[in-house]
Order: structure tokens, then sequence, then C-alpha cells
């Protein structure tokens, strides 16, 4: 092995590399990034969201946090960033689409992101209780459960069981869409987001700008995630 090769893994191994923007250590490989400082505030949690984004749209996904180091360093003790409300749907896990790992994300999951008591008192356990500094609520394209609940809501038809629930968070933004889905996907999301920002918990977070909620969109076609409020 000559000296020069030496000398630039040693280089490498000891201050990184950047690579297409990203600064990545010699386990990078293995998904690690180098950085691991938990944004503090909203703006940086949303970048850091948008950057993992863009990365899995563009099929570059670097699946940080994803290793045996990661699960030992947060065994004990979480800290995530971000709060991700976003519906049930197997296209749209939070971690895959922002390229987020274990320790990240809080994902609150229902169907059409509605909420209840039980899934508001998800959304604020993270800045509550560990000081997360942003919520997203995240609609999609497509989104199943809105169709169905539009279909329901046009023919006048009861779904069975606890659907119907469903259907009843959803009527509000029909009405308003009248009858568009993916209106009415958008106008969900963003009555969601004002619903939130009502909270007797989050709102002083808010005021304080210790928190920010935000509304978005994921396009199943491209992979983009787009901010709507």
């Amino acid at each position: 092995m000559s000296h020069k090769i030496l000398s630039r893994r040693t280089v490498l191994g000891a201050t990184g590399l950047v690579v297409g923007g990203l600064l990545l250590d010699g386990g990078a490989a293995h998904g690690q990034t180098w950085s691991a400082r938990r944004p503090a505030t909203p703006d940086e949690a949303w970048a850091k969201l948008r950057e993992g984004n863009r990365r899995w749209a563009a099929d570059a996904a670097i699946h940080p946090h994803q290793d045996l180091a990661r699960r030992t360093e947060v065994a004990q003790k979480q800290d995530p960033y971000a709060v991700v409300v976003s519906c049930i749907d197997s296209r749209v896990g939070p971690e895959l689409i922002f390229d987020a790992g274990v320790g990240d994300l809080f994902s609150v999951r229902s169907a059409a992101q509605t909420i209840d008591s039980l899934v508001s008192g998800a959304i604020e356990y993270g800045p509550v209780e560990v000081g997360t500094p942003l919520i997203v609520v995240l609609g999609h394209q497509r989104c199943g459960a809105v169709t169905a609940a539009a279909h329901a809501l046009s023919e006048g038809a009861t779904l069975p069981g606890d659907l119907q629930r469903i259907v009843e968070a959803l009527r509000p933004a029909y009405k308003s869409a009248r009858g568009d889905v993916d209106k009415m996907i958008k106008l969900h999301t963003t009555r969601t987001v004002a619903e939130l920002k009502d909270d007797k918990l989050l709102a002083p977070r808010v005021a304080r700008r210790r928190l920010k909620i935000v509304g978005a969109y994921y396009s199943l076609d491209t992979g983009l995630v787009t901010r709507l409020v």
C-alpha cells in the first residue's frame, strides 16, 4: 500500500468526505451521517426533512441512523427533531420518504391523518415532553381513506364500524372541496394544522416560537413533499 493511499484514508477517517453536498464519515456506507447534531429550531428541523426527502425523491437515500451504533446510542434516551402526522398508507412511511432513521422522528399515523383526543395526545408528547421543535401534518396524493370518504358522502352511505368516524372527520373538507378528492386532502391537511395550532398545550409553544406546525403534501408520483402552510 502506498503512502499516498494511506494518507488519503487517514484524512477521510479524521475529517469526513463531502459527497454530493453531504458530509459523510468512514461509516457512511452503513448509513451513518457525519453530523448527528439534532436540529435545534423549527426551521432547522424542516430543512433537514426537506433534504432527506429530496434524497429520497432523487433515488439517492443514504439511510442514516439505521445501524447497530445508532440503535445503541438511542436505547436509553430518544430526542427526535420532528413529529410527522401522516396517513396509515403503506406508501407513506415517514422515515422512508424523509430518509431518516431510528430516533429521528415521532411518527403518528391514522387514516387520512385524522385526529381525535388520543391522537392529539400522541402528537403533544414530543413537543411537551421532549421539546421537539416541529410538527408536520402530511397529506398525500390518492389517499384511499379520503377517496372512500368522498364516495360515501356523495352516495349518502354509512360505512361500517368506526370507519364512519373517519368519514365524519373528513366531511368539512368534502363540503369545502365540493367532492374533489385532491382538494379534500389538502384542505383537510390545512384544517388539521389550524386545529393543532389551537391545541392548549401546543399553542403557547407556537407563540413563543419554540414550535412550528406546518402542513405538507406528498406526491406518490414524484416522491416529493411540498409545503402547504
